[in-house]
């Protein structure tokens, strides 16, 4: 029982401290950004396409790139990476057409301004006080 209520201590922490929180919605393919509790941003987005995951949970930035250039993907470029979950980032992307449709191999892609205003905005509140959310 103890361990239950710290393990749900925890999982709640993160979403009450952070200054700042990207939420990703695979269904409506959209994100929706909130600094200080109030919505500053919604941005169209392309997630994982037919075959291809984007994961869901909530993720702190782990690694941040201005100017990232795929290893997987025949060296594709990623500007403004915020990499979040192992080899998946959001990121700019050249492909602005299918951005609010799944189009990408698990990433999250967003405009390159937005991908840059993004980068600006976790770097000033730090990766720490920023959580990102994608639920289905």
């Amino acid at each position: 029982m103890r361990c239950a209520l710290a393990l749900l201590l925890l999982l709640a922490w993160p979403a009450q401290a952070a200054q700042l929180e990207a939420r990703i919605d695979l269904s409506d393919q959209e994100m929706t950004v909130v600094f200080g509790g109030e919505v500053i941003h919604h941005w169209p987005v392309s997630t994982a396409r037919a075959g291809k995951f984007t994961p869901t949970g909530l993720f702190h930035i782990q690694v941040m790139k201005r100017m990232h250039y795929s290893t997987l993907y025949n060296n594709a470029p990623m500007p403004f990476s915020m990499f979040f979950y192992g080899n998946f980032a959001i990121h700019g992307t050249t492909q602005i057409d299918l951005l609010g449709t799944p189009a990408s191999a698990g990433c999250v892609r967003l405009h390159p301004d937005n991908a840059e205003t993004l980068y600006s905005l976790i770097q000033q509140v730090g990766r720490s006080e920023t959580l990102i959310e994608i639920v289905e």
